[in-house]
């Protein structure tokens, strides 16, 4: 028998729409179509320009013959065409392939094969790899932006200029939202640092929602203006670009991220918001100070990564720069937790706020959980703050799955949720705190030394501005800690230094035995690529590794 609440009440036109973050540049433009939009160098546009641009971009596609279910990809740097490929892309009924312009041209060929690109937005800079393209796929479609530089004629003999494409589209271009919310918005690509890349399909739904979770987390105002140090290819920037939509604010654009030039944008556009990876905040909080005179107003950051050290949480604030510290993967949108500061935690020392700070705190407003389990038993860790499990997310922010790939779909939601491959514990008051990954977590001598603990401490030395930790193979403790330190300009110290410094801090067993000096090896969203240093400690020709390693560390 149907029950009293669903007779007669069906689902229709006019109470059900699906959702979509497409709808967000529609309300701006008719609401605030006046009020600035993008900003980029002498470019200026307002929300009711940007959203003509969108639909000529919606229209053309449709006209070059880009169906629903398409995949369109675009390899850009954060300018106006990469903000405006994230609305009229899917208005066109296809899916934003965002691709890593950091990457090489094989991996980049791999992605247009995999998710059978049928068209390719790219910037004049990447000229090399849009000749490859053209080479390898005959039908593929590239339009070219000459943002900074002209196009090539070899490399682009077969491809149309993006504002010629945009002149074949109408700006009045009727859309329509998705026929089912669930229906693919986006495909991203995993770093494929053990094998392939992975490709994460985002669907409507998660990114309508992840953007207003970006809000609701931040209390974002109407017209704040958003920076884009964030690279706009990495989980579509953080969902940002529909985020900034939604609050008909600015999005400031900028092709390649220098910080003397963040102070000026800040300074000029008066900045609001801009979000980074640890990388990008401390080159930020360790600028001269002349760099900033000028800003009287406080800015708002997010970053996400490694958890930034105590010493740069405080230096952001004195600066005027307020920190929110958010944790995610590809895998759920970019970020799906937030570090939710409580006002308690303001009556303590910087030392012990900073460290409250840098966890990876609860869950996003819009996603249903995220949880502490123990991976075999799929069972809650206790809320000790010390026992470790897998961090684990379910709710509507979270990838469809894998394009092509049931089975690791299947092995990413086993048991009913998302398995991050993160390992951390569950504090008394609710918050989580990663410990490692599963795949950097030190086993020495029967003992798990967390590589993130490790480097939290090496962070607190004063020369200290880039820091990891990897296991180094040892002849009697299995592994051991092996520290790789990238001092600040004009900063000195020495291994015995950086040595006693962490024997200050840590146990005698999580002393790192080795510190090797330099610049890290960082993926184009400033992550360390630790997999890379591993293979480092491998190679004798790399690391000598002849050192009394043998020798059993202190307090064992």
């Amino acid at each position: 028998m149907e029950h009293m609440f669903e007779a007669g009440l069906a689902r229709r036109e006019a109470n059900y729409v699906p959702l979509t973050p497409i709808d967000f540049i529609a309300r701006a433009a008719e609401v605030y179509g006046d009020r600035l939009a993008v900003v980029h160098g002498e470019i200026r546009r307002n929300w009711a320009e940007t959203y003509a641009r969108t639909r000529r971009l919606a229209s053309a596609l449709q006209r070059a013959g880009i169906q629903r279910g398409d995949t369109v990809a675009a390899l850009l740097p954060n300018i106006p065409a990469m903000v405006e490929a994230h609305f009229g892309v899917p208005m066109s009924g296809a899916v934003l392939n965002t691709l890593n312009t950091r990457l090489d041209a094989k991996s980049i060929l791999f992605m247009l094969r995999h998710g059978e690109a049928k068209a390719l937005i790219v910037d004049t800079e990447y000229a090399a790899v849009a000749k490859a393209a053209a080479a390898e796929f005959p039908s593929l479609r590239i339009v070219n932006v000459a943002d900074a530089m002209p196009a090539d004629p070899q490399a682009f003999a077969t491809a149309t200029s993006y504002e010629t494409f945009l002149d074949s589209g109408d700006p009045e271009c009727v859309w329509t939202p998705p026929a089912d919310e669930w229906d693919a918005i986006a495909l991203n690509y995993t770093s494929g640092t053990t094998g392939d890349p992975k490709g994460v399909v985002y669907h409507h739904r998660g990114a309508y929602l992840n953007a207003i979770s970006n809000i609701l987390e931040w209390d974002m105002p109407k017209h704040a203006v958003y920076l884009w140090t964030l690279p706009l290819f990495h989980c579509n920037g953080w969902c940002f670009p529909w985020t900034v939509a939604a609050r008909a604010g600015v999005n400031v654009c900028l092709r390649k991220f220098d910080a003397q030039f963040v102070f000026e944008l800040i300074r000029r556009e008066r900045v609001t918001h801009y979000c980074g990876a640890p990388i990008v905040q401390g080159a930020l909080a360790n600028a001269p100070a002349a760099w900033r005179e000028g800003i009287t107003h406080r800015v708002a950051t997010m970053v996400a990564g490694a958890p930034p050290s105590p010493a740069v949480i405080a230096r952001m604030k004195d600066i005027g720069i307020d920190l929110t510290h958010v944790y995610g993967l590809t895998e759920v949108y970019g970020p799906a937790s937030v570090c939710a500061q409580q006002d308690a935690w303001n009556a303590l020392d910087d030392d012990a706020r900073a460290a409250l700070n840098a966890r990876q705190g609860v869950r996003y407003h819009l996603q249903a959980g995220v949880a502490v389990l123990d991976p075999g038993t799929m069972q809650a860790v206790p809320a000790d703050g010390e026992t470790l499990g897998e961090v684990m997310f379910r709710g509507n922010i979270c990838m469809k799955g894998y394009l092509k790939n049931p089975q690791a779909s299947d092995a990413a939601f086993r048991g009913g949720w998302f398995h991050t491959g993160d390992l951390g514990v569950m504090a008394p008051d609710g918050y989580i705190r990663i410990r490692d990954r599963s795949k950097d977590i030190i086993i020495s001598g029967g003992e798990n030394i967390s590589s993130i603990e490790v480097e939290d401490v090496l962070y607190r030395h004063p020369a200290v501005a880039v820091a990891a930790v990897v296991a180094m193979p040892d002849a009697k403790w299995g592994e051991v800690p092996c520290a790789f330190v990238e001092l600040k300009e004009g900063q000195a110290a020495t291994a015995e230094e950086i040595i006693a410094h962490c024997r200050q801090h840590l146990a005698g067993f999580k002393v790192p035995k080795k510190v090797e000096f330099g610049e890290l090896p960082k993926t184009s969203t400033g992550k360390i690529q630790k997999y890379e240093l591993r293979a480092r400690v491998k190679s004798a020709s790399a690391i000598d590794l002849a050192g009394d390693s043998a020798a059993p560390p202190a307090a064992r």
